[in-house]
């Protein structure tokens, strides 16, 4: 088996990803977040030993030179885990998993430089840096304790998990060396601000159940084709700019959008095909779904239902009536800048 071909098995189906997060009984975070241990707990030290790595090993794969074997696939999940210098002399490990322990230190992983896949979900991490891993293409850190996103350039990596931590602002996270990423977990947060995501390669997105007001600094965004931001304070649609050329799935359910109006600065996105906007003050008005179209007219979705051939008939009239209510408005203001013709 090749490392690509099980490299596949670990990743997450984005699919997956969107079906959970647009569903109505989605995860309610709060519940579902790892509850986090008292700080002035002393846990007994637990160390990682030679027995636990013999039970965790699996996947046996050539070496870089293929001249042997090695155990490339570690699981020490849920050990109790306070220590894992041992992992330090095991640099042949490929796939890691210490998720669901007590470990506030990983940089015996520093050592792992063949290191393809990491999960340390669930530990007492402070943060998800280490040193520059060549080959890392996943990891995930989710339900830490993890306070920013410093210290994270791993070139190949694809998929960053920060789910269910305390990050407020994102700093750190250079564009020239994260030039893989494409799917980016920040759900779960505490962010204030979408400022410091300026990373082109982007695809997809999470920042939903945080504390935005506003969309602002993604307009280098150009391939990013989903964007979820249900469950934030969001009241104004500014900040969507036309160099989100690529967006195509927009998830803006639970936030405070109330004024119709302000769907109209959607209009210079000119992929969007799916927005929900379920559970915010406009959905209220009786022509929601008509005046959404009327302003995005390449909308194919609206939250969960498809917009037929007569809603966009009807809304093609009503924006061409309204064009020329416009001309109209406008060839009026012009005769009266004129004046009257003199005699």
């Amino acid at each position: 088996m090749s490392d690509e071909d099980d490299l596949e098995d670990f990743e997450p189906d984005q699919d997956d990803l969107e079906r959970e997060d647009d569903e109505k009984d989605t995860e309610d975070w709060e519940d579902d977040r790892k509850e986090e241990e008292d700080l002035s707990e002393e846990w007994m030290p637990t160390p990682l030993t030679e027995d636990m790595m013999k039970e965790g090993l699996s996947l046996l794969c050539k070496t870089g030179n293929g001249l042997a074997h090695a155990y490339v696939k570690l699981e020490v999940k849920e050990r109790e885990l306070t220590d894992i210098q041992l992992l330090r002399s095991y640099i042949h490990l490929r796939y890691v998993d210490i998720s669901e322990n007590h470990l506030t230190d990983v940089s015996a992983l520093n050592h792992l430089t063949h290191l393809l896949w990491l999960k340390a979900d669930g530990n007492r991490l402070r943060s998800a840096q280490l040193n520059e891993l060549p080959y890392l293409q996943i990891a995930s850190f989710a339900y830490n304790q993890i306070a920013d996103t410093e210290g994270i350039s791993h070139p190949r990596l694809g998929i960053l998990n920060l789910k269910g931590n305390h990050i407020r602002l994102v700093t750190g996270m250079d564009p020239e060396k994260l030039i893989s990423l494409h799917t980016l977990e920040l759900r779960g947060n505490q962010l204030e601000s979408t400022v410091g995501i300026n990373l082109p390669t982007l695809k997809n997105l999470f920042l939903a159940q945080n504390m935005l007001k506003k969309v602002e600094g993604l307009e280098h965004l150009k391939n990013l084709t989903t964007l979820h931001l249900r469950d934030n304070q969001i009241d104004t649609l500014s900040g969507f700019s036309e160099g989100m050329k690529s967006l195509q799935y927009l998830n803006l359910r639970g936030n405070m959008v109330s004024n119709l109006q302000e769907l109209a600065k959607l209009q210079n996105l000119p992929k969007l095909r799916a927005l929900v906007l379920l559970d915010n003050p406009c959905t209220d008005e009786s022509d929601y779904r008509q005046e959404a179209l009327v302003h995005i007219p390449q909308l194919e979705r609206l939250d969960k239902e498809f917009f037929e051939e007569e809603d966009r008939a009807e809304a093609n009239e009503i924006r061409q009536r309204m064009k020329e209510e416009q001309e109209q408005e406008q060839d009026a203001e012009t005769e009266q800048d004129i004046g009257p013709d003199q005699p």
